[in-house]
C-alpha cells in the first residue's frame, strides 16, 4: 500500500499542476524554461569510496562544506559501489567521509573547471564489531537520475516477510492479488537484484512472502527505466535489492517475530556475512508460519428481477522455508565474480466457503442457494542460481559485466471440494543471459551498450475428477493441459553527455519477441506472435538554482514501453470458480504499448513534486462477461478494451531528520481517462481521479528509544475497472535498544482503526455489481532483533588513513 516516505528538506512543497495542452507541447514548454533557468556554472565532480584494498565502500555519507560559506553544504550516499557525483560550484571545500565501521575521512580539496575525479581509501575500525549503527541521516527515500531508491531498514522492524515492507513503501500500492501498482493502470516489474523473475502475480507475491525482512538492502522504484532495462515496464520497474556479504570481517543477526491479528504469523531467521581479504560471503535462512484470510461480500444483478449475493470466506495457512546464499570473489583489481542462490519451500493449505443465494428483487424469499466448500493442499519451491562476472575497465567507472540466471519453480496443488477433486500441476522455467558494456568517454560523455536473450517454458496440467457411489472418474470437460514457450532476443545503445550541468542521455531498445503456445485438453488449439520493436528513451536534468544551500534539481524523462500478455492471461482452458463464475484467458490478446513521459524536481536527491503521462494503446485489462444469454453465469478474461489516458502528479513537503522529532507529509493524485469497447460492440467511456494522503513521523524520546508512526487515505480508488471507496491505514511501533545496541526490540500495531478494506463497485456494459472486502489487515506484533560481530583477522600493516588521492 501507499505509505511513508521521508526527505530532509526543510520546507514544503504544496502545488497542483492541471495541462490542458497536448503533452509534446507541455514538454518543449518546460525544456525551454529549463534552457533560460539562471544559474551558476558548476562542476561535475565523482567521488570514488574503497578499502585499503580497491574494495568498494558502498553507501558511504559524504558532505561537502564551502570553505566560504559554511552554510553551502552538499550532502550524497555512495550507490553499492562506492560512486557519487556532485555538481558544484568552483572553490574550496571541506570533504567529511563517514561509513558504518570505517575511520572517517577529512580533508580540504579544491574544485576547479573541468571533469573531477576523487579517489578515496577508507580503513576499518581496529575492534571488536558490536551492533552495526548507522549514525548518518539516511533518508527513506531519494532521487538518483531515473530512479527512486527507498531505504527499507525502518520497515524491516516492523514487518516479518519482504511482501510486508513492499505493502508499506512509499509510492506503491499492492492489492489483495499481489499486484505492485506505481500506477492505477498497469502493474509494475518485478526484479530481483536487476533479474527479472517472469512469474505471476500470486507466484511473485509467494515469493516475496517466503524473503526475510530484513534480506532487503534498497528497493529501486523506476516509473519510467532506461533503455537499458526490458521494454516491458509499462507500469515501471520496482528492483528489490538484496543484501549480501559486507566488507567487514563476520557480522550476522538473529532475528524472532511475530504478529496477531484473527490469525497469527510467526518467524525465525539467521543471517551471516563475512570477509575474508577478496572474498565476501553470505547466508540468510528463515523458517516461517502464515495464517490470514480474505472474506468478500457481491451483490450483481443476476436477471431482470433478481440478484446473486455471494459471501466467500478464505484461511490461507502456509509454512515456509527460505535459503539465501552467496559470494562475491575479486580475482584481482580487474576481476571480480559472484554467485548467489535462493532456494524457498512453501506448504499451504488454504480452506475457502462459498455461498451463493439468489433472491428476487423487492422480497425477502430466497429462490436459489449453494454452499460451495474447496480445500487446496500444495507445495511448491523456488530455485533460483545467478552468475555475475564484472570487468572494472578504468578508475572512471568503465566497465563490462555479464549475467547469466535460471529459474525453477513448480507448483503443485490437490483440490478437493464436494463432488470430486482436482490435480493442478504447473512448472516454469526461466532463464536469461545478458551482457553490458559501460564506458566513460572523454568529455564527460558515456557509452553503454549491450545485449539480452530470455527464455521461458511453462507446462501446465490440470486433471479433474468427480466421485459417484465411490467410484472416482475423470472430468474430460475440466480437465485441461497447457504449454506455452517465450523468447525475446534484445539489444540497446544509449549515449549520456554532460553539459556545463546539464546531463543528457538517449537510448533506443529492440526486442524480437516469440510466443508459442499450445492447449493440448480438452481442445488441441494453438496460438503464437513474432514481432520486433523499437522502444526510444530520453533523459534530461538540470540544476535550477540553490535554496539555503541545497541544490534544486529537475528531471525530463520519456520512454515507450510494451506490456505482453502473459501465460495465466493467454491459457484459453476455462477454469471453475463457483456455480455462477468460470475463469479463462484470451489467446487473442494483443500487447499493449505505453508512451511514458515524466518531469520531476528534487532537491539534494529528495523528491518534492512530480508530474506525468501514461498513454497506453490496446490496453488488456481483467473484465467480466456474462458467457449465456441469460446473464446468469459469468465468465472473467482479459482482453483488449481500447486505450487509456492516466495523469498524475506528487507532492512532498518534510521537517528534516537528525534532530528529536521529524516528519513528512504527502500527496498523489491520478486520474484516468478510458476510451474503447467493452463485450465487443459496447462503447466504452470511463474517467475518474483518485487522491492519496500519507504521511510519516519519528519521536526519538532518548537516543536508543524512538516512536514512529505512519498512515495512508486514499479517496476514489481505483483498480483497473472497479471503483474503490475510501480506505486507508494508520500503523505505530515503538523501538527500544539494549546491551550496548545489539539487541532491538520493536512493538508493533498494523491498522490500528480496521480501515484498510475495500467496498466496490463494477458496472460496466452488461455487468452491474458490488460489494466488499476485508482482510487480516490489524496486527499487533513484536520483533527481537541480535547484532553480533567477531573481530576480523589483522593484516599485517597498521591501519592508517591515506585520506583523498588526486585521481586522473
Amino acid at each position: 500500500m501507499l505509505n511513508i516516505v521521508s526527505t530532509e528538506v526543510s520546507y514544503f512543497t504544496f502545488t497542483a499542476m492541471r495541462f490542458h495542452l497536448p503533452k509534446l507541447t507541455v514538454f518543449i514548454i518546460i525544456i525551454f524554461v529549463f534552457s533560460f533557468t539562471a544559474v551558476a556554472q558548476n562542476v561535475s565532480v565523482r567521488f570514488s569510496v574503497s578499502t585499503d584494498n580497491r574494495v568498494p565502500v558502498g553507501f558511504a555519507t559524504i558532505q561537502l562544506t564551502s570553505a566560504t560559506d559554511s552554510t553551502v553544504i552538499h550532502q550524497k550516499v555512495s550507490d553499492s559501489i562506492g560512486s557519487a557525483i556532485f555538481n558544484v560550484a568552483e572553490g574550496q571545500y571541506t570533504v567529511n567521509i563517514t561509513a558504518v565501521n570505517f575511520t572517517p575521512v577529512t580533508k580540504d580539496v579544491a574544485i576547479k573547471s573541468g571533469s573531477t575525479f576523487f579517489a578515496v581509501q577508507m580503513q576499518t575500525i581496529n575492534k571488536t564489531l558490536g551492533a552495526v549503527v548507522v549514525t548518518a541521516s539516511r533518508p527513506l527515500l531519494r532521487q538518483e537520475d531515473d530512479k527512486t531508491i527507498v531505504d527499507p531498514e525502518s520497515l524491516a522492524a516492523t514487518s516479518t516477510n519482504a511482501y510486508e515492507i513492499m505493502e508499506k513503501v512509499p509510492g506503491l500500492f499492492v492489492d489483495s492479488d499481489g499486484n505492485i501498482y506505481l500506477s492505477s493502470t498497469t502493474p509494475a516489474t518485478v526484479y530481483i537484484n536487476g533479474r527479472e523473475q517472469r512469474m505471476s502475480a500470486a507466484d511473485m507475491a509467494t515469493l516475496l512472502k517466503n524473503l526475510p525482512p530484513n534480506a532487503i538492502a534498497s528497493i529501486e522504484i523506476m516509473r519510467t527505466p532506461s533503455a537499458r532495462y526490458d521494454a516491458s515496464a509499462s507500469g515501471g520497474i520496482v528492483n528489490v535489492v538484496l543484501r549480501k556479504g559486507v566488507r567487514i570481517g563476520l557480522t550476522g543477526s538473529v532475528t524472532v517475530g511475530g504478529n496477531q491479528g484473527r490469525y497469527g504469523n510467526q518467524f525465525v531467521g539467521l543471517n551471516l556475512n563475512n570477509n575474508n581479504g577478496g572474498l565476501t560471503t553470505y547466508l540468510s535462512l528463515q523458517v516461517g508460519r502464515r495464517n490470514t484470510y480474505d472474506e468478500l461480500t457481491t451483490v450483481r444483478a443476476f436477471s431482470i428481477d433478481s440478484f446473486l449475493n455471494q459471501e466467500a470466506y478464505t484461511k490461507f495457512a502456509s509454512t515456509n522455508y527460505y535459503a539465501g546464499y552467496g559470494f562475491s570473489y575479486g580475482i584481482n583489481k580487474k576481476w571480480e565474480v559472484s554467485y548467489d542462490g535462493r532456494l524457498g519451500y512453501n506448504l499451504q493449505n488454504n480452506n475457502s466457503s462459498n455461498l451463493s443465494t439468489i433472491t428476487k428483487k423487492g422480497t425477502q424469499g430466497t429462490l436459489f442457494q449453494n454452499l460451495t466448500n474447496v480445500n487446496n493442499r500444495g507445495h511448491n519451491y523456488n530455485l533460483t542460481q545467478g552468475v555475475n562476472l564484472k570487468y572494472k575497465i578504468d578508475s572512471a567507472g568503465s566497465e563490462w559485466t555479464t549475467d547469466l540466471s535460471y529459474t525453477h519453480s513448480p507448483n503443485f496443488v490437490d483440490q478437493f471440494f464436494g463432488t470430486g477433486d482436482g490435480e493442478i500441476d504447473n512448472r516454469l522455467r526461466f532463464f536469461s543471459v545478458q551482457t553490458n558494456f559501460l564506458k566513460k568517454l572523454k568529455h564527460q560523455i558515456t557509452f553503454e551498450t549491450g545485449g539480452k536473450t530470455t527464455g521461458v517454458v511453462f507446462n501446465n496440467s490440470t486433471d479433474y475428477f468427480t466421485t459417484t457411489n465411490g467410484n472416482r472418474v475423470k472430468n474430460i470437460a475440466r480437465s485441461a493441459a497447457y504449454k506455452y514457450n517465450e523468447n525475446i532476443h534484445s539489444a540497446y545503445v544509449q549515449v549520456s553527455k554532460n553539459f556545463s550541468g546539464i546531463i543528457l542521455k538517449m537510448g533506443t531498445r529492440l526486442e524480437n519477441t516469440n510466443m508459442n503456445g499450445r492447449q493440448l485438453q480438452p481442445n488441441d488449439t494453438s496460438f503464437s506472435l513474432h514481432r520486433t520493436d523499437f522502444f526510444p528513451y530520453i533523459y534530461l536534468s538540470r540544476s535550477l538554482m540553490k535554496i539555503a544551500g541545497y541544490d534544486l534539481r529537475a528531471y525530463l524523462v520519456y520512454r515507450r514501453t510494451i506490456s505482453r500478455p502473459a501465460y495465466e492471461n493467454l491459457n484459453p482452458s476455462q477454469r471453475f470458480v463457483d456455480p455462477f463464475l468460470f475463469e479463462t484467458g484470451n489467446p487473442n490478446l494483443r500487447p499493449q504499448f505505453t508512451q511514458n513521459y515524466e518531469a520531476n524536481v528534487s532537491v539534494d536527491e529528495r523528491p518534492i513534486f512530480a508530474l506525468g503521462i501514461n498513454d497506453t494503446k490496446d490496453i488488456f485489462s481483467q473484465v467480466i462477461y456474462p458467457s449465456d444469454t441469460s446473464n446468469k453465469i459469468s465468465l472473467r478474461t482479459y482482453d483488449n478494451l481500447g486505450k487509456n489516458k492516466e495523469t498524475y502528479f506528487r507532492i512532498l513537503g518534510a521537517l528534516p531528520p537528525g534532530k528529536k522529532y521529524f516528519f513528512v507529509a504527502g500527496a498523489q493524485y491520478n486520474h484516468n481517462n478510458y476510451q474503447g469497447v467493452y463485450e465487443g460492440n459496447k462503447s466504452l467511456a470511463f474517467k475518474r481521479g483518485s487522491w492519496s494522503l500519507f504521511t510519516y513521523h519519528q519521536l526519538k524520546l532518548t537516543p536508543i528509544t524512538q516512536i514512529s508512526m505512519n498512515g495512508f487515505v486514499r479517496f476514489k480508488g481505483q483498480q483497473q475497472f472497479y471503483e474503490l471507496g475510501t480506505f486507508g491505514q494508520m500503523n505505530m511501533s515503538f523501538n527500544q535498544q539494549f546491551l550496548n545496541r545489539k539487541l532491538n526490540v520493536t512493538l508493533s500495531c498494523n491498522d490500528i482503526f480496521f480501515t484498510n478494506n475495500n467496498t466496490f463497485i463494477f458496472n460496466q456494459g452488461s455487468i452491474n455489481a458490488n460489494g466488499q472486502r476485508y482482510s487480516d489487515t490489524r496486527r499487533f506484533g513484536i520483533n527481537l532483533r541480535y547484532n553480533f560481530g567477531i573481530k576480523k583477522k589483522e593484516d599485517n600493516n597498521p591501519f592508517n588513513a591515506e585520506g583523498l588521492e588526486r585521481g586522473n
